[in-house]
């Protein structure tokens, strides 16, 4: 289901938790930043891009996937995080060192494969900040990465029954 944010599994139903975190995948387009205001103008009206619109408190686990090497003539740079924290979900990480088949979960990609447990996290994040990728240093021209966040929630709030969780993460923007 391109576009739609959610896992498939090999039996066509979708994925709704993964080692007991839900499941959340952002497709952004292509980087394209040799146009104004698109995903990779740095400091276009782009960046930063938001990936994941998050109410309440969460906890996250986030990684991305390189699927067309990426470009920048002027050494370019990508990073994930928050507002006041742009590099505290995924280090900053130089646009033409993160190529096709890699893993972007640090500030060194790591190639084809992964343990879970060396994915950073869980994070907190509170308040309701979305999770966004942001550009530092030249645009970034082209090239790909999808987002996938694996995320609980932690907010208390109340309803009819009691107290309850609330929280949640959702893919933002537009999705391919």
């Amino acid at each position: 289901m391109a576009g739609s944010g959610v896992v498939i599994s090999d039996s066509g139903q979708p994925y709704s938790a993964l080692d007991s975190y839900n499941v959340a995948v952002c497709r952004p387009p292509a980087f394209t930043g040799g146009t104004a205001n698109t995903r990779g103008d740095d400091a276009g009206t782009s960046d930063p891009y938001t990936l994941f619109t998050v109410t309440g408190d969460v906890f996250v686990r986030i990684w991305g996937i390189c699927t067309v090497d990426l470009v920048s003539a002027g050494a370019g740079t990508v990073s994930v995080g928050v507002a006041g924290n742009t590099a505290g979900l995924i280090a900053l990480e130089t646009a033409t060192e993160i190529d096709a088949t890699g893993i972007y979960l640090s500030a060194t990609q790591v190639i084809g494969t992964v343990s879970v447990a060396t994915i950073p996290g869980p994070f907190v994040i509170a308040n309701g900040l979305d999770i966004a990728e942001y550009l530092g240093t030249a645009d970034v021209t082209a090239g790909n990465i999808y987002y996938i966040c694996l995320w609980r929630p932690v907010s208390l709030g109340s309803d009819a029954a009691g107290v309850s969780i609330e929280g949640s993460v959702s893919p933002a923007g537009t999705q391919i």
